[in-house]
């Protein structure tokens, strides 16, 4: 049985590859992927959705600074190369990601990645 550590590692593995069917494929039918700057988003088909979008627009990586498990939660503290960093909190239930909610600085990826600032 996967444990959360391994299960955020297998998402950090599908993300870095822009895999957003793999990607999907970790989530729970009705999770929830939060990103502070962004509207929730609800579902595993809208999740790979919001992926597919995300993977065409920008190359991101995540490079994975630190990595905590408690119970249920995994949490992420990653970097990418240009020097964005942020954290993730994922709730993992029966080995997909049931809740997902992440916190970065949006402003400052659309400037590293010469996108349109909304």
């Amino acid at each position: 049985m996967l444990r959360p550590k391994e299960v955020v590692q297998l998402w950090v593995a599908a993300f870095n590859a822009g895999d957003a069917d793999a990607i999907a494929a970790l989530y729970h039918a009705d999770a929830v992927n939060h990103q502070v700057s962004n509207a929730p988003v609800t579902g595993r088909a809208a999740i790979r959705q919001m992926f597919t979008e995300e993977f065409s627009s920008a190359k991101m990586v995540c490079i994975t600074e630190n990595l905590f498990e408690d119970g249920q939660w995994a949490i992420l503290e990653w970097r990418d190369p240009l020097g964005l960093r942020g954290c993730g909190f994922f709730q993992v239930v029966n080995e997909k990601i049931l809740f997902q909610r992440g916190y970065w600085d949006k402003l400052s990826f659309l400037k590293q990645h010469g996108l349109p600032i909304e």
